[in-house]
């Protein structure tokens, strides 16, 4: 098998695992079986994130490498007498992108195919088809005839519900299209940083992680910061392409294939200055693209880890994609291996005295 067939593997087993905030188990496993044979040491915190040890030096700095195991998904809230379901959104969904839209509703007797239905636009008036649907007025149609037919199926309330798409990779090869990039880049991220430093030198301890939650708070990210205390923190996600028709410049100028994002900002913190200089200093020098971004309304896992403890220098690293939160996203091969090349280089830099160093920046 080629390198390049074993990472696309890897991207499809991750982004093809069903896993919303608050149950990320499928997720998990799957990143568990790539990054443990990378790792000293994994175990998970209390709420579920994934923890990845690797030692490089034993008294070194501890540096936290994040991406979110949870995708935006549903949960059944309840089930009418015909056997339609009902749902409440986990996670920030736009309802343009939800209407006619395949899911899977994870059941305790195995999943259950539904689609996302309304009321039909023929029987509305002119003016309510001008309007988008509230979710409030959406359902999944699962086939089911009555309530007691759904709950043969295994649906009950409190069940996730996750939007399908098959990862896909597009005529331009480069081009990769898939639910919950959203972050399972990020989790990738962290696996193949692992990968690239198994037999190199670095001056401290690296943690891979996968987090849960983030999409409802940061939450997992909050719990395991607490639990490795890290020196350093990289929040890995996805950030906005602002390369599709209809985007200004000044809305969001990232480009899919033009380098990782260097976020500059986000609602959940403003990065840190002396290690923002340190990545783009290390990217200058070794010629790795990238390209700044910021983000006014949405936080990374940098923004919970950067409070733990006595505060910790965190930077957000993220990969510019289309179409988020929604069934179906598209990246850039490029990025994801150009921001692994980045982490993996700022890494090798971060001893005691360069932590220092960046803390008094």
């Amino acid at each position: 098998m080629t390198k390049m067939d074993e990472t696309l593997t890897m991207l499809k087993d991750l982004t093809d695992a069903n896993a919303i905030s608050g149950n990320e188990k499928e997720a998990r496993k799957v990143m568990e079986r790539y990054i443990t044979p990378l790792a000293d040491e994994v175990y998970t915190d209390n709420l579920g994130s994934l923890i990845a040890k690797k030692t490089g030096a034993q008294n070194g700095p501890k540096i936290m490498v994040a991406g979110h195991l949870d995708e935006i998904g549903f949960m059944v809230t309840r089930i009418d007498k015909k056997g339609f379901v009902y749902f409440q959104t986990i996670g920030g969904w736009w309802s343009q992108v939800m209407l006619a839209q395949r899911v899977t509703i994870m059941t305790s007797k195995g999943n259950v195919t539904g689609v996302i239905g309304s009321k039909p636009p023929h029987i509305l008036s002119a003016e309510a088809r001008k309007k988008p649907v509230d979710i409030k007025e959406m359902f999944i149609d699962i086939g089911a005839t009555s309530k007691d037919e759904a709950e043969e199926f295994g649906v009950k309330p409190g069940d996730s519900v996750v939007p399908y798409f098959e990862f896909t990779q597009l005529k331009n090869e480069k081009m990769l299209l898939a639910k919950a990039w959203d972050n399972r880049i990020g989790c990738a991220i962290a696996i193949e940083v692992l990968k690239q430093l198994k037999d190199e030198q670095h001056p401290n301890i690296v943690y891979g992680v996968g987090t849960v939650q983030e999409e409802v708070g940061l939450r997992g990210a909050k719990t395991s910061a607490h639990l490795i205390k890290p020196d350093i923190g990289f929040g890995v996600d996805v950030g906005i392409a602002g390369d599709t028709p209809g985007v200004k410049e000044q809305e969001a100028d990232s480009k899919l294939g033009a380098g990782p994002q260097i976020i500059l900002y986000d609602a959940s913190m403003i990065s840190h200055k002396g290690l923002r200089d340190l990545v783009i200093e290390t990217a200058d020098e070794k010629n790795i693209p990238y390209q700044y971004a910021s983000i006014a309304g949405g936080g990374t896992d940098s923004g919970s880890i950067h409070l733990t403890a006595n505060g910790v220098p965190s930077l957000s690293i993220t990969i510019a994609t289309r179409y988020i939160h929604s069934h179906a996203a598209i990246l850039h091969r490029d990025d994801f291996e150009n921001a692994v090349k980045l982490i993996v280089e700022v890494i090798k830099k971060l001893d005691q005295d360069k932590v220092k160093e960046i803390t008094l920046a």
